[in-house]
Formats: structure tokens, sequence, C-alpha cells
């Protein structure tokens, strides 16, 4: 529990940070992390798209340098981008300046790409979401974030979908031990999990229809 579900003192470190939704609505917030890949955005896409849904890909840069068309799909559909780094790098073995050069490096590829792919004038006015490499970070890297606006997300619910341990059934059975109203539930689009993901994606949103859970977007 302590991966998949977070405990308190993780929260205490990170104040201002957003672990869960509200708890009164019976509504969870589908993230994905790490892409976007080739290998394995356009297929989570295609499963959101059958089931209507839309939700917050956390983007390393460099895949966005080297994959914009696959970038451009996810803009496309209508998901939230957050910000995940330029090289997917963790806080506490980077020095605080080089650690947000690499935040603002991803983030001026993002805002530029999808500055290419939005109609001329189109407005872009979406909040600035980031979320930790691995779920760490140091507090002044934090702070530092807030402050140039970030609003920093977190998780309710990690699925572990990249454990090579895990099985796909794995995966199905922490979303269904584990989610809860308002969860921020993470998948991740990436080489160790789409292989999962192909069945643990789907059985995972019917579940939670099944359960009377709505999607909602961060």
């Amino acid at each position: 529990m302590f991966i998949e579900q977070p405990v308190r003192f993780l929260r205490w470190i990170y104040p201002h940070a957003t672990w869960r939704m509200d708890s009164s609505s019976k509504v969870v917030y589908l993230t994905f992390d790490d892409g976007p890949i080739p290998e394995a955005t356009p297929f989570v896409l295609d499963t959101l798209a059958r089931y209507g849904i839309r939700a917050t890909f956390f983007m390393v840069g460099d895949n966005v340098r080297k994959h914009p068309d696959v970038f451009a799909q996810v803009v496309r559909a209508g998901h939230r981008i957050g910000n995940h780094t330029f090289n997917h790098i963790g806080g506490f073995r980077w020095t605080s300046s080089d650690y947000l050069a690499n935040s603002e490096k991803a983030r001026d590829i993002i805002e530029a790409e999808t500055q290419r792919i939005l109609s001329s004038g189109q407005p872009h006015d979406e909040p600035l979401l980031f979320r930790p490499p691995h779920g760490w970070m140091r507090t002044v890297q934090y702070r530092t974030l807030r402050k140039m606006g970030y609003h920093i997300i977190m998780w309710d619910l990690v699925t572990r979908d990249y454990s090579r341990r895990l099985t796909a059934a794995d995966v199905v059975a922490n979303v269904k031990r584990y989610a809860r109203n308002g969860s921020i539930i993470t998948f991740h689009d990436s080489l160790r999990s789409i292989d999962k993901l192909h069945t643990a994606l789907p059985e995972s949103i019917e579940w939670l229809q099944s359960q009377g859970y709505s999607f909602g977007l961060l």
C-alpha cells in the first residue's frame, strides 16, 4: 500500500500538491506518465476514445521532441498535458538549478509544440501541471515550481503497471482494491507497461464504470 496509495507523511512533505480530488463525488481521474511514445500512447488514446474518456498525460519533454506526431494526437483528442521533466530525472539526484532547468526545457517544447498544433489564434490557457518523476523532489524544487505557477499533481493510486513482477490481472486488482471517490489514478504509456495495458486498461475502465464511477479531467 505504501506504493499504490501513498502514506500520509508524503502528503505532509508536499502539502499544497494535489493527491486526490473531491472525495464526495463518485469521480476518478485517469493519468498517464512517461509518454508520448508510438509503441504505447496510440493504444491508450484509442482505448480512451472507445469509452469517451479524457485524461491527463504527464509527458517527458524529450519524448515530445522525438515523437511530435504522437504528441499531436494527444492534444487533438482533447486530453490535458502535464510536465514530467525533459529527461525523466529524479529531483534528489540533481541539483535544484539543474532540475528546474530540465523542467523548464520540457515546458518550452511542450508549449511550442502545442501552439504549433493548435489553430492560429486559438487560446491555450490551461493550468500548468507538473508531476515529479518517481513522485519525489527536493522541497526547494517543489516550492520553486509552485512559485512559477505550476499545480503539482501527485496521485491517490499508482497501478504499478510498470512493474515486471506484476501481471495485467495484478494491475486490475490494484485498481479494484484502492480506487475510491476522487482518486487520481496513475498508469504509464511506456514500454514497460504496454503489454499489461492491453488488458488492464480496458478491464479497469469497465470495472470502474460498473461501480458507478465517472471520469473527470484534472
